[in-house]
């Protein structure tokens, strides 16, 4: 059983890197044969399944995420694997975006100036930084799953990751989030597809951080109340505000 669920959560970290990785591409438009913006027609029925993709993915990321509904679901999953299951769900759910997502070659802004064109791409190429140096300043094999089922195949007692505040969680509580709208506003060629990923995906994680944060100061109280306070949500502050303690989970 140890042996069983310490391949799982293997297998489910390299699923979802790959699904990482493809994501770059798929948000990018390089190297992958499904994109994000491309050629395609207005229609309802795209508009329809895109936000029908969006919805399904927001929905699981999210409602699986809630303490709630961890303790209910651990009935069911294993302790050691929930974390593993939870990230192999959300896999699945980006690979089903990237298969049936419907491009609308609509295009919204197009920027051909070399210097402008070099900005955006550093601003997604930072964007995508942030996230990856983000999930590694909290723990990334926690956040993933590996530490919970390697700790089952040791035998040894799961502890929580302590509530810290390293690099960039001094300036801002959610630099994995911000890493996000990098990523996805940072492009030369701005399609209706695009926008309508960009737009629901920004609401989505205004949405997220909220839940989270709620979350967070049920579970941690006044220390992360404090740490709210000290600290700006998602863009740094001009006053140069610092704190001591924030893990970004969800």
């Amino acid at each position: 059983m140890r042996v069983m669920s310490l391949l799982y959560g293997v297998v489910c970290y390299l699923i979802f890197f790959a699904t990482f990785l493809y994501a770059i591409g798929f948000i990018g438009n390089f190297v992958t044969p499904t994109r994000l913006d491309g050629e395609g027609l207005l229609t309802l029925s795209g508009v329809g399944i895109n936000v029908l993709l969006l919805g399904i993915f927001a929905v699981q990321h999210s409602v699986m995420a809630r303490p709630a509904f961890k303790r209910f679901w651990t009935r069911f999953v294993p302790v050691p694997v929930e974390r593993s299951t939870y990230v192999l769900l959300s896999s699945i759910a980006l690979i089903t975006l990237f298969a049936f997502w419907q491009p609308i070659g609509v295009t919204i802004w197009q920027v051909t100036d070399p210097t402008g064109m070099m900005i955006l791409y550093g601003g997604f190429a930072f964007g995508w930084a942030l996230v990856l140096l983000s999930t590694f300043l909290i723990n990334h094999f926690d956040l993933f799953g590996l530490r919970q089922v390697w700790l089952y195949f040791r035998q040894k007692p799961y502890k929580e990751v302590p509530f810290v505040t390293p690099g960039p969680y001094k300036l801002v509580r959610h630099p994995l989030y911000l890493g996000w709208l990098f990523a996805f506003w940072c492009t030369p060629t701005m399609t209706l597809a695009h926008l309508l990923f960009a737009i629901a995906t920004t609401a989505y994680i205004l949405i997220a951080i909220r839940l989270e944060e709620r979350d967070l100061k049920n579970a941690l109280g006044q220390e992360y109340r404090d740490y709210c306070e000290q600290v700006p949500m998602i863009l740094p502050s001009l006053t140069g505000r610092r704190a001591d303690p924030s893990p970004e989970r969800h």
